[in-house]
């Protein structure tokens, strides 16, 4: 369990170090192994804390924890509340210190677990039957529970703890020969094994540890794990804080150092995060930074680093935080006694920058209120499926609180849809995203591959728009027609000059899409009947509480705004047209615009 590091191993791991830390692996280092800091409690946080985990626990009381005969298919809920029951009966400043009523509630809820476990230790999640990754999760909320209760020693309490270990070892088993589906589940199961050693050790559990960890945790050079993902992120900084907290493997924190560096340049002033370059569901969803906050203060506590304090405070003053953080998160702090102590030092960090993530092929630029983010990272060919990127959105503005959520741009071109840049290449301030797109024609088979009956493969045009039973492997392409995009975008103090240009076969549809935050009021452009505003000439702006965002000239030279998407939507009806405000600048191939958007 040891597997003690030395420091001087530790060291050279700053090799591994990101462009843009504010701290040098040596002071992270230092302070990492250095007991010389020690911190106070935050004492108004912590009463926060139990404030808000006591305000939760009168709403469980209040109600019964399942619903007759209704199966239960999510267990997060279930878990969730054994963590913040388990919190105020163990804390003495809690008002259900050593409560009965609470004792009983958890009691219930230990129950229901066991009930629905399976003989191999897991539960089922969903869709995801007997899952040895989903029941990890579960476990992320049963084991801070069982530490406290252990740890509190009160007597009424022992069936109570008795059970939960029943559980927790059940699951165990599963831990120790489960399989994943995904690659943050490695280490989600990882950091479970790791907690239920600290409670029951067991050589097998480290082991489990150790074959996961040889398959090595992949972390590019711009800070991002395989999934890309803000979830995802989040999910695996967690557990290799877990593993490293717990196994005593201070290297984990090195890798946690620079993912949330990179999320530091990816986080908006309002807690947004940026999520198009997503390999994951998050790409197509608004999330915010507050899913980072333990991970955040834990490594802020630890390496003293502005920017990580930054981040604490910055989701410490979101809505977010006193609705999603404080009621559940008492149980961790107390089980973690490392997150109790005061931030050290002031987040100051500089609010301008531009940072290009060349691997993930995005950039991100904030100058002052502006903020912007470019992106042409997509994973060809596209596919829409869960662990490729997809999202066609290539750039993003906001001013404060005027936000344009994206732009995009599609072509009637063999009805392709949407542009997805190969790349982005940077010279200088100018950012080029460029894609060319081929649509095929097909000659007679020849003799050699013809069949009497007709019975051909079924297979992809080589497009990938449709499929067919002609064999298109077998065939000759002809009448090839290729269409080229390019899209140059220039920065300037917080605007952008872009530059389209749409080469290939003439009279083909082009149609720049801008969608803004809904209630956004737009000026300068028409409106239609549908409630699409076109930009015909001129200049456009929007209008919101405080900023407003100019953008033009414009230009109408249609207004099939329709099936923007490819087929691969289109054919079942679907549309990856989002909520807002969306406005229009249309022409025809040859197609060459310049506008400004500030």
């Amino acid at each position: 369990m040891k597997n003690q590091m030395s420091r001087g191993e530790f060291l050279r791991l700053g090799s591994l170090s990101l462009a843009g830390t504010l701290v040098s692996d040596l002071a992270f280092a230092n302070d990492f192994f250095s007991n010389n800091n020690p911190s106070k409690e935050d004492i108004l946080l912590m009463q926060k804390l139990i404030s808000s985990n006591d305000a939760k626990v009168k709403i469980i009381l209040s109600k019964a924890l399942t619903e007759p005969g209704i199966r239960i298919s999510n267990f997060r809920p279930i878990a969730g509340a054994i963590t913040v029951l388990a919190a105020s009966i163990s804390n003495s400043k809690s008002e259900y210190y050593k409560s009965e009523s609470v004792a009983q509630k958890l009691n219930q809820a230990v129950d229901i677990l066991l009930k629905e476990q399976y003989n191999d230790g897991t539960l089922d999640a969903g869709g995801n039957r007997q899952s040895p990754p989903d029941t990890a999760f579960i476990l992320e909320y049963i084991c801070p529970a069982a530490v406290l209760l252990n740890v509190s020693k009160q007597k009424d309490l022992a069936e109570i703890k008795d059970k939960l270990k029943k559980f927790i070892q059940n699951a165990g088993e599963a831990m120790t020969t489960g399989g994943v589906h995904t690659p943050n589940h490695r280490w989600v199961i990882c950091a479970a094994l790791a907690s239920i050693n600290s409670l029951y050790p067991d050589a097998r559990y480290v082991q489990r540890i150790d074959q996961w960890l040889a398959e090595g945790i992949y972390l590019n050079e711009d800070g991002h794990y395989s999934e890309r993902s803000g979830v995802y992120s989040a999910v695996i900084d967690k557990a290799l804080i877990t593993m490293a907290r717990l196994l005593n493997r201070p290297q984990l924190l090195d890798i946690v150092n620079k993912n949330l560096t990179t999320y530091f340049y990816y986080t908006e002033t309002n807690g947004d995060l940026v999520t198009v370059d997503s390999k994951r569901q998050d790409q197509f969803m608004n999330i915010k930074v507050n899913k980072f906050y333990l991970q955040y203060r834990y490594m802020a506590i630890h390496t003293k680093n502005p920017m990580f304090v930054y981040m604490v405070k910055l989701i410490e003053s979101l809505p977010e935080f006193n609705s999603d953080i404080l009621p559940d998160s008492l149980a961790f702090f107390m089980e973690n006694p490392e997150l109790q102590k005061e931030i050290p030092v002031e987040g100051k960090v500089a609010n301008d920058f531009e940072k290009f993530f060349a691997v993930s092929n995005l950039a991100r630029i904030r100058r002052g209120k502006s903020s912007m983010t470019l992106f042409g990272g997509n994973d060809k060919p596209l596919q829409v499926v869960s662990g490729r990127s997809s999202n066609p959105n290539f750039l993003m503005y906001r001013k404060g609180d005027a936000i344009l959520k994206y732009m995009r741009l599609s072509t009637s071109f063999f009805r392709l849809g949407y542009f997805s840049s190969d790349g982005i290449v940077k010279e200088g301030n100018k950012y080029i995203l460029k894609e060319i797109k081929e649509g095929d024609y097909y000659q007679p088979l020849a003799p050699e591959f013809r069949k009497a009956d007709g019975d051909y493969k079924l297979s992809p045009s080589p497009d990938g728009r449709f499929w067919n039973k002609m064999d298109f492997d077998s065939r000759v392409k002809s009448n090839v027609k290729l269409q080229t995009t390019i899209i140059e975008i220039t920065e300037n103090n917080g605007a952008l000059n872009l530059d389209f240009k749409v080469d290939g076969p003439p009279n083909v549809e082009v149609t720049i899409e801008m969608c803004f935050s809904e209630g956004t009021i737009i000026k300068g452009a028409e409106q239609d009947v549908k409630k699409n505003y076109f930009l015909k000439s001129g200049s456009g702006e929007t209008s919101s509480t405080v900023d407003t965002i100019q953008f033009g000239p414009g230009k109408c030279e249609h207004y099939n705004v329709e099936n923007l998407d490819s087929e691969e939507y289109t054919y079942h009806q679907g549309s990856l047209r989002t909520s807002g405000e969306h406005v229009y600048i249309t022409g025809f191939t040859p197609f060459y615009h310049k506008m400004t958007i500030s």
